[in-house]
């Protein structure tokens, strides 16, 4: 054990290094996010030759140290919320899940994306961004590049959308309710879904956010499902086992939901573990940024963004449709 931690410490320490300013900058810049400060100071810091001894720590921290990270984003769940916000807006959440999958799956196709990138720009546009990127990321066995690939779309829809979402809802005079349950079903990082939600107004934001919350949970459906059809993909029916292919993490998230929901712990406490979780998100998204080579990334072109674009689009002209056939305006 003393062995296995003395291998990985110096690679871990390398990475909280980079990552404390990238929190910090993070907390500054809250629109732009610590994840992606940190996936760019680690591609900044990988044109730098460094020494073997770091390899194992930044590969256990980009892996199972992001696993611990989803596990404690579960403490800022509350279940009870998510059925205050009631059946109209999962219903919402199902056609704008739908209309993220198939339309990624078509222009995917005809721009002959990989498809792990494809399934993570759609994951990261349908559910929460880059939370979702990072818990779907280890489960459909994805790499350095499709990661930072991913990331670095979802974050240009992001900035996008603070700044577009509320002037539409104005232009077609929306409700608070109606944006609040918009900006929660349509952005898709928390961050830009507070800001833009509070820039509509207050009540909007709040709504926004709850709504945003809830969408989060569609992360465990969502990773069970890939987990399986992964596992079929690249094993004999004969082969196949499902315990070996589970993804135990997303139980872990469930607990842990489940034990911010009741109070077991202090709601200091589950604000300490949910802001470790995040940093933890930070370190895991540095890491892939060291082995990502920032050449290749910018060598891939403008096809990613294309789908992004399309996965967008898609889940914001849905999620106002069935609000309107819904009338929540």
């Amino acid at each position: 054990m003393n062995h296995k931690i003395a291998k990985i410490f110096p690679g871990i320490f390398l990475v909280a290094f980079i990552s404390i300013p990238a929190w910090y900058f993070g907390k500054l810049f809250p629109i732009i996010g610590g994840p992606v400060i940190g996936i760019l100071l680690g591609m900044l810091f990988a044109v730098w030759k460094r020494p073997l001894i770091f390899d194992n720590g930044i590969k256990y921290t980009s892996k199972y140290l992001l696993q611990t990270a989803i596990i404690l984003l579960g403490f800022e769940m509350n279940l009870y919320n998510v059925l205050k916000v009631g059946s109209q807006t999962m219903l919402i959440m199902l056609f704008t899940l739908s209309a993220a999958f198939i339309t990624g799956w078509l222009v995917g196709r005809s721009l002959k994306l990989q498809e792990n990138t494809t399934t993570l720009i759609c994951v990261g546009t349908a559910i929460c961004g880059g939370s979702a990127i990072a818990a779907t990321a280890p489960v459909i066995n994805a790499d350095e590049k499709e990661i930072a690939y991913s990331i670095s779309t979802i974050f240009l829809f992001n900035i996008a959308a603070v700044f577009i979402f509320p002037l539409i809802g104005h232009i077609f005079g929306m409700s608070d309710t109606g944006f609040g349950m918009w900006a929660g079903t349509a952005i898709n990082d928390t961050s830009s879904v507070v800001a833009a939600g509070y820039s509509f107004s207050d009540a909007s934001g709040s709504l926004a956010t709850i709504v945003k919350l809830t969408r989060t949970l569609m992360i465990v459906p969502i990773t069970l499902i890939l987990s399986i059809y992964t596992a079929k993909k690249s094993a004999t029916n004969s082969s196949f086992k499902f315990t070996k292919i589970f993804p135990w993490f997303v139980l872990g998230f469930i607990l842990t939901s489940i034990i911010s929901t009741i109070g077991i712990l202090s709601v200091e406490t589950c604000k300490f573990l949910v802001q470790a979780g995040r940093f933890l998100i930070i370190m895991a998204m540095t890491a892939i940024g060291l082995n990502t080579n920032l050449k290749q990334l910018i060598g891939n072109g403008i096809k990613p963004i294309l789908l992004g674009l399309s996965c967008w689009f898609a889940v914001a002209s849905v999620s106002l449709i069935v609000q309107y056939a819904l009338h929540l305006w």
